[in-house]
């Protein structure tokens, strides 16, 4: 396929062509799974050979790694106030990481993308990126670890600094966990539907979410207090 449009010459044009290829993949993740995002496609509908994409990012998995660094700190900009709106200061220890987790819960429930970008992140988008943008988006990772822990422990400060980060990175991994089992495939579901029985195994994300992040921090609550 030819370029619709001439080649970014200028910093300020290569901007905006990024922009365009991640705006891009944004749409095409409100329509179908992180598995179905396909380079070619990607290509097509932003108006590049998929050999000029490949200048600004050198593979999906660059592209889809930026937008869950993108994603994740928004998911942070939005708990600066969902977490002051959820949970009262006053309240007893154990209210405030019940109402903690609720929010972080339903904030990452409202947000299907994230969810399915970070159950993808170890598995699929982190094996098709070089050292550079894997070391990029670790860094970033880190921050965002560490900028989510200081807004949990504003609320819980009963929690150091070490087991908050260790709360967000059990967050990280149960919502990887909790995603795929909350939306299983087709097949899957009709069995739920047809059986009772195996209907038991059927997972609620936001519940399931909100109920290990409760486990979690009483658990590291229980671990300080000796």
């Amino acid at each position: 396929m030819a370029d619709t449009f001439q080649r970014a010459r200028s910093e300020e044009q290569r901007a905006v062509r990024r922009r365009a290829i991640l705006d891009t993949a944004v749409a095409m993740l409100g329509e179908m799974p992180v598995a179905q995002v396909s380079l070619n496609e990607l290509s097509r509908r932003v108006g590049l050979a998929k050999s000029n994409v490949l200048r600004y990012f050198e593979s999906r998995e660059a592209v889809l790694l930026e937008l869950l660094s993108t994603a994740s700190q928004e998911l942070i900009e939005h708990l600066d106030t969902a977490l002051p709106a959820a949970v009262d200061a006053a309240a007893p220890v154990s209210e405030r990481t019940d109402r903690v987790a609720a929010a972080m819960a339903h904030a990452l429930a409202e947000r299907p993308v994230l969810c399915d970008l970070i159950s993808a992140q170890a598995a699929v988008l982190e094996r098709n990126v070089s050292t550079r943008v894997a070391a990029d988006y670790k860094r970033a990772s880190i921050a965002h670890a560490f900028a989510l822990a200081h807004r949990v422990r504003v609320h819980v400060p009963e929690l150091d600094e070490r087991d908050a980060v260790r709360f967000t990175a059990g967050a990280l991994l149960m919502t990887t966990a909790a995603w795929p089992h909350s939306n299983p495939s087709a097949a899957v579901l009709e069995v739920y539907e047809s059986d009772p029985e195996l209907a038991v195994l059927r997972v609620d994300f936001t519940t399931t979410l909100r109920e290990s992040l409760e486990a979690l921090l009483s658990g590291l609550l229980a671990r300080a207090s000796r």
